[in-house]
């Protein structure tokens, strides 16, 4: 077999992974298709208990290794003691997808609340920063991290700028580690998904909004949480060794 090849339909076997968000939406997606890989997967949640205990049922039912632990971002030291925890339930970190990302109401630059600002960046900015950095130091050699984006750091909306302003800090953060980590043979990379079909999604938008942007691709719908989660499976396997430093805009063309 050549070298970075492995069997069909379980690139991943004998991998451990973290993702960050993983009981619903874009998270769940990439869950279920590493665990399908053959991965071991660990991940959080924030609050939903019920969403988080459903993906491990189904998971498990389809013979797929998948654990769940409860840790809310926001909190200071919640990034830390989430890696710690990980890296002892795994027995060691191939990769790293964080995902995690903060739910609001989407408010006009002028009418931001500092509580609003800072909680929007503890979970997408300053989480991502703390487990990259946990990442650098411990993750094994030939490891693979996937940061989750926005097609709005390119393509600016009203109303998110804590949003935007959060994910544009975790791009550059990412393309950071790939030049620091690449000598290990560790890539990072980022995915920058477009309007995908979520509980988030439908949740902060309007159904016109939602028709717009189907109609703004030229596959003329919404992306699909597997189809942001096929994307990172790729990013995170053999094939992709070649590629870090990149930003995959996952976006239907919309971008």
């Amino acid at each position: 077999m050549p070298e970075g090849r492995t069997l069909k339909g379980k690139t991943l076997e004998g991998k451990t992974a973290v993702v960050t968000g993983g009981s619903r939406g874009i998270g769940r997606g990439i869950v279920e298709r590493l665990c399908r890989d053959g991965a071991h997967v660990l991940f959080n949640y924030a609050s939903s208990h019920a969403a988080a205990e459903d993906v491990v049922r189904q998971v498990g039912d389809d013979g797929g290794k998948v654990r769940a632990m409860q840790f809310d971002l926001t909190e200071p030291d919640a990034a830390e003691r989430l890696m710690r925890e990980a890296e002892a339930e795994l027995g060691g970190l191939d990769i790293l997808v964080n995902n995690a990302a903060t739910a609001f109401v989407p408010t006009p630059l002028a009418d931001v609340e500092p509580d609003l600002f800072d909680r929007v960046m503890a979970t997408d900015m300053r989480s991502v920063f703390v487990m990259l950095q946990y990442a650098a130091r411990r993750m094994r050699d030939g490891g693979r991290i996937v940061t989750v984006s926005t097609l709005n750091t390119v393509h600016a909306a009203p109303g998110i700028a804590p949003y935007a302003a959060s994910k544009g800090a975790i791009e550059q953060l990412t393309y950071v580690a790939a030049r620091e980590l690449g000598v290990r043979g560790i890539t990072a990379n980022v995915v920058s998904p477009g309007a995908t079909d979520t509980d988030l999604l439908r949740g902060t938008n309007p159904p016109e909004a939602l028709e717009m942007a189907a109609a703004m691709s030229p596959l003329g719908r919404l992306g699909e949480p597997s189809d942001v989660a096929d994307v990172v499976a790729f990013l995170v396997g053999p094939d992709a060794r070649w590629l870090t430093g990149q930003n995959v805009r996952a976006t239907g063309g919309i971008t």
